[in-house]
Parts: structure tokens; sequence; C-alpha cells
């Protein structure tokens, strides 16, 4: 909420204990105390870390659809289930290279995200929980945000005490900004400050931008309350002198000028952001779902986050970790459309987020920000395998969470899950995945995790078994970019044609990964466009397709396959 200086004096005694905002930034108050640990990341200066909150428990059976297992999965879920993939909105299978336990099709509106998957941009990791999930959503959320086990009370997140050791030993907020560091250290999308930001003494690291950054200057000045009060806070900034010597001096006049603070990085972020609108990269953000659902559900709520971000980088801004948030995923009834279940409120959501991060991530390469830019989602739990009678799921335990960015290893972690139990049975720990992104991608030394995750490495993770599971990264990160040829090459590649030379005829090999139009057309040597040589619509696998050659002249052409965004030539010799 809102709270001005006047109503903030009155409340003095329990201030400690109630948020309030600064410009519609949430702010805990609360001492300063610090414990601060060195955690200064070995490389990886630019990097960046978006966390894409999918609030309310995302039903991962109806967006990662186990393949091997379809008859089972849609007679344990008839009224909502996927089509397969032979129907017009049938699942999209997503890779026929990979074993057949870990073979998974995306529902029909995640096409933007196969497209990312095929370019090496996008990692699934299966079965993601922790031990004893217990359905909340607000324990959950907490658990997740605090990096912690199920039992465990942390007062700070693991993203708040990754930054707070980052830094040190300047201490926030009192040393921010700097020279060093000019911008926040981190942004969340929203009206809240989230404890995964917390750092040690319960004091958050990062501030929230509940609107666009051009607006967000002006909210502290005009924003009710906050006018100086004759007789209770001095124009300058100073508290009132009868609170000399009591124990809230000291906290009202960090308040008071963690304000002038905040002045500072919203005229900063406003700056940045005014400057980043100004490249044209080209690339429009979805605004609407272009099926049947809902109407709340029907406008995209991520695509203008991201542009926010993507704008904000370009500008300048050189903040580490941003969290973004898409709600309504709590899908209890009408998940689906009674007459078609590829349509509804849990479609729309998969649409958004499939159709913005393929966006953003064409942003950021446009912007020349695709090599320092990961993002990861999170949800406090999965559904339950059965659906129930309103076209809908109940609170489950496991669920896939996905990676995109170039500094991916793309690919599926952990295979389909067991249908006979009644949820989504854990495969990894989701300290598993976020600690494999912090030692790979952000760069994070061993003994840096176990202060951001405590007792990971000094203990393992309990997963149930007779002995904890000790941590090993996940192959989800790259800590050196290396490029996706070697991935794309394994799915999309065009092979030497036979014969080669040829006379009258040769047979022209292609595989690919896509249900994409495929062309094939020769060229001469100097790029002139001689015939089309295979123009059509093909399934996924290997494809061996007869050309005519016949009447065209001797020489050494180039044909060409394009398909989506693949393309790969080679050199064709014709004899007569």
């Amino acid at each position: 909420m809102n709270q001005s200086r006047r109503n903030f004096i009155k409340k003095l005694p329990v201030a400690a204990s109630i948020p309030f905002a600064l410009a519609n930034v949430p702010v805990r108050v609360l001492g300063e105390e610090n414990t601060l640990t060195q955690m200064a990341a070995a490389g990886g200066e630019n990097r960046r870390l978006i966390i894409l909150q999918m609030h309310g428990g995302n039903d991962g059976l109806n967006c990662v659809i186990p393949v091997e297992k379809y008859d089972q999965y849609y007679s344990i879920r008839p009224n909502i289930a996927i089509p397969s993939k032979n129907n017009a909105r049938g699942y999209i299978p997503l890779d026929n290279t990979l074993p057949s336990d870990k073979q998974v099709g995306l529902h029909p509106d995640m096409q933007a995200m196969k497209a990312l998957y095929d370019q090496g941009r996008m990692a699934i990791v299966q079965g993601v929980s922790y031990k004893n999930n217990n359905g909340s959503h607000f324990r959950g959320r907490d658990i997740w945000y605090m990096g912690g086990d199920y039992n465990e009370y942390f007062q700070s997140g693991w993203i708040g005490r990754y930054l707070e050791g980052l830094y040190a030993p300047a201490e926030y907020p009192r040393d921010f900004p700097n020279a060093a560091m000019p911008d926040p250290l981190a942004i969340e999308m929203g009206n809240d400050v989230s404890l995964i930001f917390h750092q040690d003494g319960n004091i958050p690291t990062s501030i929230a931008i509940p609107n666009n950054p051009e607006a967000f200057g002006g909210f502290i000045e005009d924003l009710d309350g906050f006018k100086d009060i004759p007789g209770a806070v001095d124009p300058r900034g100073i508290p009132p002198e009868y609170l000399n010597g009591s124990p809230y001096y000291k906290e009202l006049k960090w308040i008071l000028g963690l304000e002038d603070k905040t002045k500072s990085y919203a005229k900063r972020l406003s700056e940045q952001y005014i400057n980043g609108s100004k490249i044209d990269s080209g690339v429009v953000y979805p605004d609407k779902y272009p099926f049947n659902a809902p109407l709340g559900s029907q406008k995209n709520p991520l695509s203008f986050q991201l542009k926010v971000i993507a704008n904000l980088l370009s500008g300048g801004c050189k903040t580490k970790v941003f969290l973004v948030k898409v709600g309504g995923f709590d899908t209890h009834a009408d998940q689906v459309e009674s007459y078609n279940p590829t349509m509804g409120s849990h479609a729309a959501l998969m649409y958004h987020i499939s159709t913005a991060m393929n966006a953003f991530q064409q942003d950021l390469r446009a912007r020349g920000y695709e090599n320092e830019v990961l993002t990861v989602t999170t949800s406090e739990f999965g559904r339950q395998v059965a659906s129930n009678a309103s076209y809908g799921t109940d609170h489950g335990t496991g669920a896939p969470l996905f990676l995109f960015g170039r500094g991916v290893q793309a690919g599926v972690q952990g295979t389909n899950p067991d249908l006979t139990k009644r949820t989504v049975e854990m495969q990894y720990d989701y300290r598993e995945v976020f600690g494999s992104i912090m030692e790979d991608w952000m760069q994070v030394e061993r003994g840096q995790l176990e202060v951001i995750f405590p007792g990971l490495i000094s203990k393992g993770i309990d997963k149930g078994g007779a002995d904890p599971v000790p941590f090993s990264p996940l192959p989800i990160a790259q800590r050196t970019i290396t490029g996706s040829e070697g991935f794309i090459s394994d799915r999309f590649r065009l092979e030497d044609c036979y014969p080669n030379p040829a006379k009258d005829s040769t047979t022209i090999v292609f595989h690919v990964n896509s249900a994409y139009n495929v062309t094939v057309d020769l060229y001469t040597q100097k790029g002139e466009k001689v015939k089309s040589l295979v123009n059509g619509l093909y399934p996924v696998g290997e494809h061996k397709i007869a050309v005519d050659l016949t009447g065209l002249p001797a020489g050494t052409y180039i044909y060409e396959l394009k398909s989506g965004f693949f393309k790969e030539a080679k050199k064709l010799v014709i004899t007569k």
C-alpha cells in the first residue's frame, strides 16, 4: 500500500513488520543488520537472469504432453486432453531425436516455443518440485523464493543472498547507487517486492516497477501523503526532533533516505527506458490470444513486461536480475473450453508465454543482448494427473520448468511422468535447477552456492530417499556460450545429394525436426535462381526426393534448402 509519512509516524510501534510503498515501490521497514558473504562471480559480469513466475500452479501435462503414454494420458483426463498430433490442433511433436521416454508434445498454441527449441534456445526440465510439497500457493512460493527445504523458514531469499554477496563489501541500500552499480540490483515487475530478493536483515535488494518507467519517476512527487507535513517531517528529509534518542529515529532516517534513493533510480530508469525505446528492432510483441478464451485471458500480460526489460537493457541498465509475473494458472475449473480442449484460459496463457518469449528473444538478438540474458520459469506446483468434472485440474506436485535464451543447453531433462500416480512426482528439486543456472550461467563458485542455497553443497538434497543426493549441476545452461549449431545440425540438415556429379536426375536428402514448409532451390554460382527442386510441407524425419535435372546445362550449381529458420546449401555438379 502507499504509506504516507503521516501514517508512518502514527504507526511507528508496528512499522517494523508492515510493508509500505515509496513511489509504488514496496519496502519493508526493518533493521539494517547484514551478514555479508563475498560472492563475486568469476566472469559473467554482463549476464542477467530473468525469472518468470507462472502464478497459480501450472498444469504441465497439458503443455508438455507425454507422447509415449498418450493413450493413458487421454484416458485419465478425457475432458481436457490435447488431441493427438494427427488432428488439426493436435499436440506439436517436440523432438524426434530424443529417446522414447523423453518424447513429448507441446500444446498446439506453443508453436513459437517450439521454434525457440528448434533454434537451440529452449530447454525443458521435467518434474520439478520440492520434498513434501503441500500444495499451498503462499507457502509454496515462499519455499521456491527462499531457497530452502519445506521445513525451513528464511527471512531472506536466494537472489537476495546472491546480490548481497556479489556486491560486498558495499551494503545495500546504504552504499547504492554508486559508480560501479548505478542501477537497481534487481527489478520486479508488479506492485510488491517478493521474498526472493530479500537479503539478510529482511531488506529487499530490488525495486518494483508497477507500470512503465516513463511514469515511474513522477510517482513519488504525485503520491498522496508524501507532501511535507508541518511539525512532522522536516522538508530536508530529517525525522522530527521528538524522535531523537528513540529506537525509531534511525529507521525513519533510513526510510527517508530511501525515498531519495528511489527518486534517483526512478529518474535513471525513465531515461534508460526512453533511450532504449528509440531503438527500433522491428520486433512486434504479441498482444492478444487469437482463439476462444475468457475475455480476461485474451490480452497478453507478459509482452509489455519483457519489452520494458529489452528497452531498459538497450538503454544501458546494469540490473542483474528481473522478475516478471503471469497469473491465472490456478485452473480448478474451466481450464479449457468445454467444446474444444485446445482452447481456453490455459491455452491462452501458454500462447502468451510462448509468443512473448519468442518476440523477446528476437528483440534481444536485434539489439545485441541475446548473449547476456537467460530466462527460467517457476510455479508453486503442478496439477494432478487426472482432470476434474469442471474441465480443470486440482493442485498437484511436480511440473516442467522452461529455460530460454542463447545460453541454454537445449533439450529435455528428465523423463515422462508416471501417470498411474495421483500427481506428477518430483524428479528434480527446484534448487537443482536454480543452482545449475547460478553455477553455470551466473558463474557462481561452489562455496558461494552454499550461501545462496544453504546446505546444497554440504548436505545435498533430500529427495525422500535413504540419503540426500549430492548436488550435481544439470546440463541446462552454458558456462561458455558455444552456439547452437551442433544441436541444430542433429535435427535439421541437408545431406549430400546422390549421384553427384549427376546427369539427368539426383536425389535430395534432408532431415527436418518440425513440419515446416521445405524448399530446395537450384542456383548458379553467381546466385541466379535456375529451378525449384522441392517445395512442400514435409513431416518430421528424413526425406529422400528424386529431382529432375534434364535440360539443364552442364556446370557447377548450388542447391539451397530453406525450412523455417533453417538454411543450408551444398554444391551440385551437372554433367552431359
